[in-house]
């Protein structure tokens, strides 16, 4: 009973200060519990869900400001909580919200409700609302990805929230192949610049590239086995071009799909031969060993990890298996093809990876993870270390190498007793 509560409206100088402080808890789902008094888990969970439905009503404000900082709290939550009832009565709201905002909105904001539509499809999974949910914003999407008058930003996130949705909910195989020949008309691009020089330019147009060709690489890794065969047959003796781009992204997204397909090409033929294999491996060695000085360190660094395993990959079939660890779990990447999928994922979920890999049943059907495994609290208290215990950890270790830090630095030290 009781009167019901208003939500106040923000102003356009406090909106996105005062919103996202909101939701300074949410990037660490047990910083509600952690070591503190007993929490009432019901009355935290409703004052969660009051400020959430406050943040609906804002993203239909007459302020873009506050519409965008409403609809980046949103996304904040959603990466972070699992919030499958809340977000179920609330699906069509949310959808309207979402759809009105990439329609009407500037760059910043259709970024932002692209990114939350992402979001929204990983609570829901793969059912018959999402498949609603995306039959609304799949069109949208599509429209802004393909307008040259949008913003370069706005056509990359929906690009981007376009394979994801689409690889989330369609079973529909017809939709599939059309989401996907939206993104190929738009990557394909980078081909067609490469026919008049010998290396492929970097242009404004790059991000929008090289986020469509991940996305469309997302939604080849479900595709019906002729399908692949079919684009394989298509883009494998072209994508070898794009390793030319002076976009750093654009040439590691390039070799990374370079090798996915490889991959898919030997599972689908055991006996399949490229022919510019040897003009290929070349490319891929002077990437890996690249030391040309106007680039950047850091880059330089990136590319050449990378290309290490992709030219590894093509050339001897072979990858360097990576574990994730959540929570009292481990997951083994052992192949492009999952490390493609996780990569993507984690992209949007950012720091709440770990926590959707342990309680979102979808995430963890899409890797293979089974059920999410329950724990009872005495178990969960085990394994957790205090903040008492952590900070004599930390203590002691900073103690010991300062000192040895010390002795490195003391001019007066003997150089032998270091040997």
């Amino acid at each position: 009973g009781g009167q019901p509560r208003n939500v106040q409206p923000f102003s356009d100088e406090d909106a996105s200060v005062e919103t996202m402080s909101h939701c300074s808890g949410f990037s660490d789902p047990a910083s509600f519990t952690e070591d503190g008094p007993e929490v009432d888990e019901e009355a935290t969970q409703e004052d969660l869900e009051y400020k959430l439905k406050g943040f609906i009503d804002l993203t239909l404000d007459k302020s873009a400001k506050t519409r965008q900082a409403a609809l980046e709290s949103l996304k904040s939550a959603f990466s972070s909580k699992i919030l499958y009832e809340f977000i179920m009565e609330r699906r069509m709201t949310l959808t309207d919200s979402i759809e009105r905002c990439i329609k009407k909105g500037k760059s910043d904001e259709q970024c932002a409700a692209a990114g939350l539509a992402c979001l929204l499809c990983v609570q829901m999974g793969s059912g018959i609302e999402s498949e609603e949910i995306f039959k609304t914003l799949g069109p949208v999407l599509k429209k802004i990805v393909c307008d040259g008058t949008a913003s370069i930003q706005a056509r990359q996130a929906c690009a981007t929230c376009l394979g994801i949705c689409c690889f989330i909910v369609t079973d529909d195989i017809t939709e599939l192949y059309s989401t996907m020949e939206c993104l190929e008309n738009i990557f394909t691009k980078a081909y067609q610049r490469d026919r008049d020089t010998n290396g492929v330019s970097s242009t404004h147009n790059t991000v929008l590239h090289v986020s469509a060709l991940l996305a469309w690489t997302l939604l080849l890794t479900i595709c019906p086995m002729n399908e692949v065969k079919k684009k394989i047959e298509m883009h494998l003796h072209k994508l070898p071009s794009l390793l030319s781009c002076d976009d750093l992204n654009m040439r590691i997204a390039a070799g990374e799909t370079l090798a996915l397909l490889f991959e898919l090409a030997r599972e689908t033929d055991a006996d399949f031969f490229y022919e510019d294999m040897d003009l290929l491996t070349e490319k891929l060695r002077a990437l890996a060993t690249d030391g040309n000085k106007h680039r950047a360190k850091v880059d330089k660094r990136k590319q050449r990890s990378v290309f290490r395993d992709v030219l590894r990959a093509v050339e001897e079939r072979d990858f360097t298996t990576e574990m994730v660890k959540f929570g009292p779990e481990r997951m083994y990447i052992d192949c492009w093809v999952k490390k493609q999928t996780y990569e993507t994922f984690k992209e949007i979920l950012g720091s709440g990876m770990q926590y959707h890999l342990q309680s979102n049943d979808f995430v963890r059907n899409v890797f293979e993870l089974g059920p999410p495994v329950m724990l009872d609290a005495a178990t969960l208290k085990t394994m957790k270390i205090s903040r008492f215990e952590r900070h004599l950890y930390n203590s002691a270790a900073f103690k010991a190498r300062t000192k040895a830090r010390s002795k490195c630095r003391d001019k007066r030290a003997d150089v032998g007793e270091f040997f």
